[in-house]
């Protein structure tokens, strides 16, 4: 998930470059969502993780 909102991130990056500012926008607000829910999930499965300890 983390590629995804990269892979977004740099699409934004090269629309805005050439100009396609509503392309930009809309790759810059995918980015932003796909690196959140992945920040969200990366927290619950730490959590998740410290609560069940050590797996045998």
């Amino acid at each position: 998930m983390l590629g995804w909102a990269l892979t977004f991130l740099v699409i934004a990056l090269i629309a805005a470059f050439l100009g396609f500012s509503g392309v930009a926008a809309a790759s810059a607000g995918i980015a932003q969502i796909l690196f959140f829910v992945f920040l969200v999930l990366f927290v619950i499965a730490m959590v998740a993780r410290a609560v069940r300890g050590r797996a045998p």
